[in-house]
């Protein structure tokens, strides 16, 4: 669970988030939505250790995030950022491998092996383990780098725009493998996701928090939140929340 309370983050003295207090529970996906500038990203770096606050606290299970060693932050949460560095070298196999290393600290051994090999198969990179991440398209490297976050095997997994730079198929694909990780019978997961697609928010999220200039504007179960009057004042525009077909899509008003 993650429990935030009074957070304030500055950056060069300026307020980017504002007195958030905000609990979310364990398991399941979670969206993080709004205009560009709401904060999600920072709220997100903030979540994994990577910010510190101005004032506040996030806890993790009870445990102040930021007192925590980042050893032990890489064994209980995974971040993938959109700005990630490639190491042209590497094999996929060897990439996703990294996410294994808070774990084996350099010597892997059979349950580090199956758990890459299992996030290759879960997010399709099976066919392309030996090739090199240069070689990759871009919808290919983000894959590879959200299976090496699977890899990693944490109850938290935090994501930034992590369908940015694939097509239609492998964004739903991504998400669906994102759904079956955060709801997996034998070791569910809690994923916090930043989605500027509110037609992937609405479909697969378990709950959505809905921020603008830096503050929470209303958080709770996907359909609770995702209301026609709160997504046109979130996003000022007119915008609507049907269901076609089975699913959940959002419209123009």
């Amino acid at each position: 669970m993650i429990e935030i309370e009074g957070l304030r983050v500055e950056r060069d003295g300026t307020p980017i988030l504002h007195d958030l207090s905000l609990a979310l529970p364990a398991g399941g996906i979670t969206a993080l939505i709004g205009p560009n500038g709401a904060g999600k990203s920072t709220l997100l770096l903030t979540l994994a250790g990577l910010i510190g606050p101005a004032a506040g606290q996030v806890r993790l299970n009870g445990d102040d995030l930021h007192a925590l060693r980042p050893q032990a932050r890489a064994l209980r949460l995974a971040f993938l950022g959109q700005d990630q560095a490639q190491v042209s070298r590497l094999s996929v196999r060897e990439m996703v491998g990294f996410g294994r290393w808070p774990h084996h600290r350099g010597r892997p051994g059979a349950v580090d092996r199956a758990a890459v090999v299992e996030a290759l198969a879960l997010f399709g990179l099976g066919e392309l383990a030996g090739r090199s991440v240069s070689s990759l398209s871009g919808g290919q490297r983000q894959r590879t780098q959200i299976a090496m976050a699977h890899a990693q095997a944490t109850p938290l997994v935090l994501l930034d725009e992590p369908l940015s730079a694939l097509d239609p198929r492998y964004a739903r694909e991504v998400m669906e493998a994102l759904v079956a990780m955060a709801h997996d019978p034998a070791a569910p997961r809690s994923v916090v996701v930043v989605l500027h697609d509110l037609g992937m928010a609405a479909r697969y999220a378990d709950r959505v928090v809905a921020m603008k200039h830096g503050r929470l504007t209303a958080a709770g179960p996907r359909r609770e939140v995702m209301r026609d009057a709160m997504l046109s004042e979130l996003f000022d525009t007119g915008l609507k929340l049907r269901e076609v077909e089975g699913a959940d899509v959002v419209l123009p008003a």
